[in-house]
């Protein structure tokens, strides 16, 4: 992708978004670039918790926003990768204080004055302000979808959104796949689902506990030294390459014969 500003959405709550843009900033940091990552989930934060630096946060989006601090002030370095940073959100200020412009402002100013190579945005569920916000200041997406109809309805709707702000660059992720469940016919496969919305994938995440976990204890798996040896974390670091521009071939789960013809067909066996 050639998008510098990345916003992380579905339009569903609960998908693994904030998830998502924790492991895949964390991966690019891994391979070198400066991320930043933004909460734009304000009153409702959680990205600085599945990161565990919510210790660390001082001021926050809104704080920056309404000039109370400084830009600089308020990203908060990961101490575990030198290239890795967070813009909380406000944890207790009104949605109203949310800002297009302070956005757009904001992304500017952390890509050209403060020299970060890529900023990737968590928006809140929904389509309303706080999607507004975070897609703002966006050139690229990653649409977080789960394999099932309410979450591929409603990943249709915001890609819409999304295609109305001439963000071009739009990229499907399929996160939460049950290999065992597309077999049986229980789940959504994927071609199916790139079907139905029309974009392109950039990475299938299948269902993994050690993710769980992983945000409970506040560090994203793409991190772990031994986070390679779960499947999930090394879809979200094949995505972080994918997004660099890296051919990747496609993670091969053993129980997927269901849809690995789908699969095969799109992506030439990859």
């Amino acid at each position: 992708m050639n998008a510098k500003a990345i916003v992380v959405t579905s339009g569903k709550g609960g998908v693994g978004k904030t998830t998502t843009t924790a492991n895949v900033g964390a991966a690019l940091a891994k391979l070198g670039e400066k991320v930043c990552v933004i909460d734009t989930d304000v009153g409702l934060r959680n990205l600085d918790v599945v990161m565990g630096l919510e210790g660390r946060v001082v001021f926050d989006l809104i704080d920056v926003f309404e000039g109370r601090c400084k830009l600089r002030q308020a990203i908060i370095r990961d101490k575990r990768v030198e290239t890795l940073y967070l813009l909380a959100a406000s944890q207790t200020k009104d949605k109203s204080s949310l800002s297009e412009h302070r956005m757009q402002e904001t992304v500017r100013q952390l890509l050209e004055d403060e020299g970060f190579d890529r900023v990737v945005i968590d928006s809140p569920a929904g389509i309303e302000s706080g999607f507004q916000t975070a897609a703002s200041a966006a050139t690229g997406a990653l649409v977080v979808v789960n394999p099932e109809v309410s979450s591929v309805r409603d990943a249709d709707r915001i890609i819409g959104l999304l295609e109305s702000r001439e963000i071009t660059e739009v990229r499907l992720i399929v996160n939460r796949l049950r290999p065992a469940m597309v077999k049986r016919g229980d789940m959504l496969e994927v071609d199916d689902v790139l079907e139905i919305l029309g974009v392109k994938l950039i990475g299938i995440v299948p269902e993994d506990e050690q993710i769980l976990v992983s945000t409970n204890i506040g560090t994203p798996a793409s991190l772990e030294e031994g986070g390679a040896k779960t499947s999930a974390s090394q879809a979200f670091r094949n995505i972080a390459r994918r997004i660099r521009g890296d051919e990747v071939p496609y993670l091969q789960f053993d129980e997927r014969r269901g849809f690995m013809a789908g699969l095969r067909k799109l992506f030439g066996g990859a």
